[in-house]
């Protein structure tokens, strides 16, 4: 008898350390992955989403892999949801048992190596080969398509992050124009760098790598081996080779979504990328700036079009 109350004792306050413990590290991932509010914001139909710079380059980067492989931005909604109660969008390298990275995805349980699993780009592309293996996937509701990805103990909680996911969706693939900003500094350390094999500065040229990666085969201009001289306004950043132009042509309802999935990818990677400046459809954001402005693009006898980044997004880096 005395053992065996011994036996209840000590299971007690296991659980009870149990507890505790779990209480801590709960508390311990709620300060370390909030990261600072704020710096990027979006806003679709009078929904406001407010996420780290962090944040948005993950977020950017699920969008732009499930553009990049043709899926639906219901798909995007769904890896937004899960990855926000997962992690927070954060790329973290702990949690449940062995779970890691931005979907909590086990080594133990055939998702990949600790490695792979750290890796955002192949823990998102992981995530979606599973989503697509989910029948009519884009007619299920979020929580039910989440949860049949992940196998979540707490299959509901995918429900609280459903607004947010959609408003972040609708923006990052382009269907909700100059909804997506960042509030960034005003400016990057300077460089005295040469142009490189490209025709472009080093900063610039990691842009183009950049998007050619995320987005695959696209259409780049404004640059050429040695740099240009001729083709842009008097003053252009075409001419110090740091801008490149990404071409949506011709301008229409489905390459407008497509320019916009860019320019908002753009902006989410800005202080990553050094970004200085990106122009679309008539609209501009500058780091340092607040927001999407209404472009006024200078007197020409060309396409109006052309003058009024209609056709192609714009994007230049700090010098």
């Amino acid at each position: 008898m005395k053992g065996r109350v011994v036996a209840i004792v000590v299971g007690l306050l296991a659980a009870a350390i149990v507890a505790v413990v779990g209480i801590v590290i709960f508390r311990a991932v709620d300060e370390i992955v909030s990261g600072p509010d704020g710096d990027c914001t979006a806003v679709v139909a009078d929904h406001e989403v407010e996420i780290s710079g962090e944040q948005a380059e993950n977020a950017s980067l699920i969008a732009s892999i499930a553009i990049e492989r043709g899926l639906p931005a219901r798909a995007v909604s769904i890896a937004l949801a899960t990855a926000f109660q997962e992690s927070k969008l954060i790329n973290i390298d702990y949690g449940d048992r062995d779970s890691l990275g931005l979907f909590q995805q086990r080594p133990s349980q055939g998702w990949g190596s600790e490695d792979e699993i750290l890796d955002p780009v192949f823990a998102t592309n992981a995530f979606y080969d599973a989503l697509v293996q989910v029948d009519g996937y884009e007619d299920l509701e979020i929580t039910v398509a989440a949860q049949q990805v992940q196998r979540s103990a707490f299959p509901s909680a995918y429900a609280d992050h459903e607004e947010d996911a959609r408003a972040l969706a609708s923006a990052l693939t382009g269907y909700s124009p100059a909804t997506f900003s960042c509030d960034l500094d005003g400016g990057a350390p300077s460089t005295d760098e040469g142009l490189v094999d490209s025709g472009l500065t080093g900063r610039a040229d990691a842009v183009r790598e950049d998007v050619l990666t995320r987005y695959g085969d696209l259409d780049l201009g404004g640059f050429a081996p040695g740099g240009v001289s001729t083709g842009h306004m008097e003053g252009s950043a075409h001419y110090e080779g740091r801008a490149i132009d990404i071409f949506f042509r011709p301008v229409n309802d489905a390459n407008r979504t497509s320019g916009w999935a860019v320019a908002h990818y753009l902006v989410g990677n800005a202080a990553r990328l050094d970004i200085r400046t990106v122009i679309f459809d008539d609209r501009i954001w500058t780091a340092g700036r607040d927001g999407w402005r209404d472009y006024d693009p200078p007197e020409g006898s060309g396409d109006q079009a052309i003058l009024e980044h209609r056709d192609h997004v714009h994007v230049d880096v700090f010098g």
